[in-house]
């Protein structure tokens, strides 16, 4: 038998074996467990609550949601878990995206596991909305909100939407759709965190994840960035994704090659949407980059602590970037290579001036500012943390790029 035709049989067996899993999964009965739909034409879930308004026909499918009010979407009793949300509204503005505030409690605390931007929140950042789909978030058409992460819990779980903008929305629609079920000692609670830095700070690596402290594992991120207009249309990606887990400190033990690196691809960065990871938003010439990456299938533990960073670097010719330090423009070189040589800028043995003679032709990786933010989502072994609170929205809207 040759290579090829062993290899097409064992990918049918791998498939087929996947299949009569899955499918052993759909029709196998559990037990005590109980599905749950919550919107507002059901705001309880509960057994024989559905559609009374307007005497069944259609009269609670949306409410509107004014300028400071917020509504819970579930207020629950129980054990049981998330498995998935939707929802969609009127007003889709980068404004409103941003100011629209998804908060989610579990066991009765006061304080959020998770508090984001709604657009941020649902796998897109810089306030806008395109069609795409990735492993755990989707819109298929630009104008929803699908999320698919299992979001467990034991006592009690509520979800709110604040709107924070000073426009009313109209319409809100909405459902979220639950599996009332029990849960071990080894369950994990769902956590989001949102932050933003309008200007980098040069030679600091971004947080994604400031430090937290327990077990869990961390699910992924989804990213913006707006690119410094001073610095055209150079590359803003060479920064190199760290994990401090487990006690590291002044090294990380996990560590990527590049942004672009980190989400799967290379050599820049161009629009598309996987699985695990994707850059829905690539515009080099208006400086906007949207980009995912979710450890699925490669997960991210510890049982400590842990802490997420981005270094903000980026790179252009050699000649490029002496013309930006003779600008004056904020920037600090700190690799030069062309195909025969790598030099590290910043070693003390090599430390020169880009414009020495001595150094060769080539590509300059060089720290940078720019307008970054970004959505960390992960597992812990408890439904609170001591994470900052959501910045407020004026920091949130401020300089948002403009909607096609």
């Amino acid at each position: 038998m040759n290579l090829k035709l062993y290899l097409k049989i064992l990918l049918l067996f791998c498939l087929l074996f996947s299949f009569k899993i899955e499918a052993q999964e759909l029709y196998q009965m559990p037990k005590n467990k109980e599905t749950k739909w919550v919107s507002f034409e059901n705001v309880t879930g509960n057994k024989g609550q559905g559609g009374q308004a307007n005497k069944g026909a259609k009269g609670a499918a949306f409410k509107s949601l004014k300028a400071g009010e917020s509504v819970n979407l579930i207020d629950l009793k129980g054990s049981g878990t998330v498995k998935r949300i939707w929802m969609t509204f009127n007003e889709r503005s980068p404004e409103m995206l941003r100011s629209l505030k998804i908060e989610m409690f579990w066991e009765d605390n006061s304080k959020p596991a998770v508090s984001a931007p709604v657009g941020d929140f649902f796998g897109i950042g810089l306030g806008q909305r395109l069609p795409f789909q990735s492993a755990i978030f989707s819109d298929p058409e630009g104008r929803s909100f699908n999320c698919i992460i299992p979001m467990p819990f034991k006592k009690a779980a509520r979800i709110t939407i604040t709107n924070e903008s000073d426009t009313d929305l109209i319409q809100l629609f909405y459902d979220v759709d639950l599996l009332m079920e029990t849960h071990d000692e080894n369950m994990l609670y769902f956590h989001a965190y949102w932050s933003r830095e309008n200007k980098t700070t040069l030679g600091k690596d971004f947080e994604i994840l400031p430090k937290i402290a327990g077990k869990g594992s961390f699910l992924g991120t989804n990213m913006g960035v707006k690119t410094d207009p001073a610095l055209e249309d150079t590359w803003y990606g060479e920064g190199e994704v760290k994990m401090y887990v487990d006690g590291d400190h002044n090294f990380p033990t996990i560590i990527g090659t590049g942004t672009e690196d980190y989400i799967g691809t290379a050599y820049g960065q161009g629009a598309y949407s996987h699985l695990y990871q994707g850059s829905p938003i690539a515009d080099v010439k208006k400086g906007l980059f949207a980009f995912y990456r979710y450890h699925i299938p490669d997960p991210v533990y510890f049982y400590k602590d842990i802490t997420l960073t981005m270094q903000q670097i980026g790179g252009a010719g050699k000649e490029k970037v002496i013309e930006f330090l003779e600008k004056g423009i904020n920037i600090k070189p700190v690799t030069l290579h062309n195909h025969l040589q790598f030099i590290n800028l910043l070693e003390d043995d090599t430390s020169k001036s880009l414009d020495d003679p001595s150094l060769p032709e080539g590509w300059a990786n060089f720290y940078r500012e720019d307008d970054v933010s970004a959505t960390a989502y992960f597992y812990l072994d408890k439904p609170t943390t001591d994470l900052p609170s959501l910045p407020a929205v004026a920091k949130r809207v401020e300089n948002l790029p403009v909607k096609e």
